[in-house]
């Protein structure tokens, strides 16, 4: 009988567990952990504009940073004038990484889109702001400005940034 009892205890404690807890997603973060983060992100980014800077360096074609940060192939390009919410435009991109390699073998295409109303990666969507239509740039893009730290659950992996050539059509 004691045997049955003490294994009935032993198996009790045994069951249950020393848990974490961690804020609900969505929760609330300690001031600690957005420093953490911040600075994390910091340093990324100083390394990929380090990275891709170096890149340029050895590229035959001179390319320009704008204000949102990132590279563009045309000078004065985000000087341009900016194209209004609510109007429209049609484009396509491809995108790249810094090997050259294209990931993917069809181009993102959007027809008819309205500024104000259409979800694109950051740079995209500056970028469609001050093209013109009918022409084409590359955009030398930071992982922040593309899809960032969880990539796009396909082909592109986290902190990656991308080559983009984008087309007004």
């Amino acid at each position: 009988m004691k045997k049955i009892l003490f294994i009935s205890v032993l198996g009790l404690f045994s069951c249950s567990k020393n848990t974490q807890t961690h804020p609900p997603v969505g929760g609330v973060l300690s001031k600690n952990d957005l420093d953490v983060s911040r600075q994390r992100m910091k340093n990324l980014n100083s390394q990929e504009r380090y990275h891709i800077q170096e890149w340029i360096n050895g590229q035959p074609v001179k390319y320009y940073p704008t204000q949102l940060n990132y590279w563009v192939d045309a000078q004065g390009f985000d000087q341009r004038q900016r194209r209004q919410d609510d109007t429209f435009i049609s484009y396509s991109y491809d995108l790249y990484d810094f090997d050259q390699t294209k990931i993917y073998d069809q181009p993102v295409q959007r027809r008819d889109a309205r500024f104000g109303h259409f979800d694109e990666l950051k740079a995209v969507e500056d970028a469609l702001r001050f093209i013109h239509d009918g022409e084409e740039v590359t955009l030398l893009v930071p992982s922040a400005l593309a899809y960032g730290t969880y990539g796009d659950e396909k082909k592109i992996d986290n902190d990656i940034p991308l080559i983009i050539k984008l087309k007004a059509l």
